[in-house]
C-alpha cells in the first residue's frame, strides 16, 4: 500500500501546444489519481471572450472537480488545497506567468517558491499544465521573447522537480520523464 500511495503522490508536469489535448489528458490523470480532485485555475476573465472560455471550462468539469481560482499566489493555493484534496490540477502555468508579468511581480522568486513547495509537498498529487511556447519562430518583440524565455526556464525547473513529465500533441501523450501514463 505504501508503494501505491507514493506512486499516487508523484507530481506531474503536462506540456503541449494550444488545443493539443493537454488539459483533457491532465484531467484524466487527476481523476484516476484520487477521489477528491481540485482544479486550481489561474485564468483571469478580463474580457468577454475569456469569460466565455472560463465558463465553458467550468461547465465541462462540473461535478468532477472542485474549482479554486488563484491567478498569482500558486504555492499558497496548493498548500491550502492539499488540506482537503488528494489531487490538485493546476491549469495553467503560462497564464500564471502572464498574471505575474502583468502585475509586475518578480517571476524568478515565484518560480523558485513553487519548485520548493513541490519538492516538500506530498499531501496530494499535483498535476501542472502548461503551454509549450518555445517550438515556433522567435517572437518579433521583446515582451513576447521575455515571456517565451520565462516559460521555457520555468518548464525546465519544474521538469527537474516533477516525477513525471508528459508532452501532448494531437491528444496523444509522450512520456518525457517517469512512468508511462497508461491512458
Amino acid at each position: 500500500m505504501a508503494a501505491k500511495q507514493e506512486r499516487m503522490m508523484r507530481h506531474c508536469l503536462v506540456l503541449g501546444g494550444a488545443r493539443s489535448g493537454k488539459t483533457a489528458f491532465a484531467e484524466r490523470l487527476a481523476l484516476r489519481a484520487g477521489a477528491k480532485p481540485v482544479y486550481l485555475a489561474t485564468a483571469e476573465a478580463l474580457d468577454g471572450e475569456m469569460r466565455d472560455r472560463v465558463e465553458s471550462h467550468q461547465a465541462s468539469r462540473a461535478g468532477r472537480f472542485t474549482t479554486i481560482e488563484e491567478p498569482r499566489n500558486l504555492s499558497h493555493a496548493i498548500l491550502k488545497a492539499g488540506q482537503n484534496h488528494d489531487v490538485i490540477l493546476v491549469d495553467c502555468l503560462t497564464l500564471w506567468l502572464t498574471n505575474l508579468l502583468v502585475a509586475n511581480d518578480d517571476v524568478a522568486p515565484a518560480v523558485s517558491e513553487l519548485c520548493a513547495t513541490l519538492m516538500e509537498f506530498r499531501q496530494a498529487k499535483v498535476v501542472l499544465v502548461s503551454n509549450e511556447v518555445g517550438l515556433g519562430i522567435v517572437p518579433d518583440n521583446a515582451m513576447a521573447r521575455t515571456f517565451r524565455d520565462l516559460a521555457g526556464s520555468t518548464h525546465q525547473r519544474l521538469a527537474e522537480v516533477c516525477d513525471d513529465v508528459y508532452f501532448v500533441a494531437a491528444g496523444l501523450p509522450l512520456t518525457m520523464k517517469g512512468e508511462a501514463a497508461g491512458l
